[in-house]
């Protein structure tokens, strides 16, 4: 009996399937409202196959998060690239967010999924992958002329508020059309309101 293994662009190809499944998955359902079988089944394979590949469910969710993580580091780095000025770097990077966000809804419901079940695992979690970003944000903040005078923690709380906004607009985005039919289209009106926002944030340090 032959035994065939598979190629290292299979595995990938594997890993990178299972991962896209769990991406939508942990978004739409949470942390634990998601299981390995569930997401195996997303492609028609083991809860073995997953775990060969994963080992658990907390690492597989480790890695849907590094990723997110690793795509935010990249709007990151490009807002930087745009513009000496940082407070035009961090309208910039607020709007690529933004942007980001509605072409990839899902990472918004995965961000506030996290935030949302991570109470209970908080006080045990060994890994803060979106730490970097939020780090890069108050970074920006404190850069800004008029932000020089925050602290760490002001300017993380001031990043934080627009951060919720911007994630909120996102979220209720399809409630929001139903509920305000002449709106228009939210993804045109509100980075203009973002800069605005960013220039009174700012303003107020």
């Amino acid at each position: 009996m032959e035994i065939v293994i598979p190629s290292e662009a299979v595995v990938s190809d594997t890993r990178k399937a299972f991962l896209r499944a769990a991406r939508r998955l942990f978004a739409e359902r949470g942390f634990y409202g998601t299981s390995i079988a569930q997401v195996a089944e997303e492609l028609g394979l083991t809860k073995q196959a997953l775990l060969h590949h994963f080992g658990s469910k907390e690492r597989l969710y480790g890695e849907v998060l590094a990723q997110m993580a690793a795509g935010l580091s990249r709007v990151v780095e490009r807002a930087r690239a745009t513009d000496p000025d940082p407070e035009r770097q961090l309208e910039e990077l607020l709007l690529s967010l933004y942007r980001n966000m509605f072409d990839h809804p899902e990472d918004t419901q995965l961000l506030m999924r996290e935030l949302l079940d991570n109470r209970s695992r908080a006080p045990h979690a060994h890994s803060w992958y979106l730490k970097d970003f939020l780090a890069a944000i108050v970074a920006m903040v404190r850069k800004a002329p008029a932000g020089r005078s925050l602290s760490e923690r002001g300017a993380l709380a001031r990043a934080y508020l627009v951060l919720g906004a911007i994630n909120y607009v996102v979220v209720s985005e399809p409630t929001l059309r139903q509920m305000y039919p002449d709106l228009g289209d939210p993804e045109q009106q509100f980075p203009e309101e973002i800069r605005r926002l960013v220039r009174t944030f700012l303003a107020g340090a």
